[in-house]
């Protein structure tokens, strides 16, 4: 197929996926506010200005998407990626979980866990609806809507987002030799590690996450599709389970919003201890305060909407500093949409 065909349906698939998104939030808004309609006025209207703004935001992002592609940072494959049959089986259960999500957002139930969800040994901070989902992160029914949930929230740009890694990942290895060891902190469901293994595929990739059900949906998910399986591994990202300057690079995609301060800086020291000299760090997460003021309307409703207990100290947070403090340089940072980027690297010598 010519690239200039290959182009536009690229931008129907995420015109489609975007409409889709916004559909979805408008009607179940609206039958929110018949069924079971907000206590409080939590949030400020988006005026017209920043709603343009943000739709140029989502085409540059889209567009940087499609370069990269083009540019053969990862497959043109990667870009029509959509687990279809997670779609077409769990957006059923996403709205027939809409009306427990209400409840608890009104109820300001924020740490409300089934009896049969064992809760024990989990850092206090993590124990939360984040989101106002079900059982936070800690059921496989939440693992099974989470990615579903978040291109819906991001209207179908969620996927764009996390592969604005994939190109300063590659550069920070170019002198890693042919089978780097990355590992993605918070790993999830696994689909960065999907997208570094499509990008890298001699990679020896690992990933680390607090839940159980989130891992067993990352397993899932990448035994579905060709390739090594990553080593999947239950892990704090504050206390990683590897010995000093094992990786090439360290990945972590929308994990710092939902950690607090002190937990955020451990993260960082944690990934500074593993990643070898000379070794990469790239972090992907929420726009801040600092450097993109014109969507701070957004970033304060964002809480408000979701139960995100960390939230407002992030987008205050100056994370270069804490990087320098735990001992990297070079750090460098990217806007794309709605995401944050750090880059920084480990020194050949300390």
């Amino acid at each position: 197929m010519p690239d200039t065909l290959t182009k536009l349906a690229y931008q129907t698939f995420q015109q489609g996926k975007s409409y889709f998104g916004l559909t979805h939030k408008t009607l179940s808004s609206q039958v929110m506010r018949v069924v079971n309609p907000p206590k409080e006025a939590q949030v400020q209207e988006l005026d017209l200005e920043t709603l343009q703004l943000f739709q140029r935001r989502m085409s540059d992002l889209l567009e940087c998407d499609w370069q990269d592609a083009e540019a053969g940072v990862y497959p043109k494959e990667l870009l029509f990626d959509n687990p279809w049959s997670d779609f077409f089986q769990f957006y059923p259960l996403v709205c027939l979980d809409l009306p427990k999500i209400w409840d608890r957002a009104n109820m300001k139930e924020q740490q409300s866990f089934d009896q049969d969800i064992d809760t024990a040994g989990y850092p206090k901070y993590y124990l939360q609806n984040f989101h106002h989902q079900t059982n936070g992160y800690l059921s496989d029914l939440s693992a099974n809507l989470y990615d579903l949930q978040v291109e819906i929230l991001f209207n179908g740009t969620a996927d764009p987002m996390r592969r604005r890694i994939l190109a300063p990942l590659k550069t920070g290895l170019a002198g890693a030799g042919d089978k780097p060891k990355i590992l993605d902190v918070a790993c999830g469901t696994g689909r960065t590690l999907s997208m570094m293994r499509d990008t890298l595929p001699k990679a020896s990739l690992y990933g680390v996450d607090l839940s159980p059900a989130y891992l067993r949906k990352a397993n899932e998910t990448l035994a579905a599709k060709p390739g090594v399986l990553p080593q999947l591994i239950q892990a704090n990202g504050e206390s990683l389970p590897f010995v000093d300057n094992y990786f090439d690079a360290v990945v972590s995609v929308f994990l710092f919003h939902e950690l607090p301060a002190v937990a955020r800086q451990n993260v960082i020291n944690e990934a500074h201890r593993v990643v070898k000299p000379g070794g990469t760090l790239v972090i992907c997460d929420s726009i801040q305060m600092l450097d993109s003021p014109e969507f701070e309307v957004a970033m304060k409703n964002f809480p408000a909407m979701f139960h995100e207990p960390y939230y407002r100290h992030y987008v205050t947070d100056d994370l270069n500093q804490r990087l320098a403090e735990a001992g990297f340089e070079h750090v460098s940072n990217q806007i794309h949409f709605m995401s944050k980027y750090w880059v920084a690297r480990k020194p050949l010598a300390e």
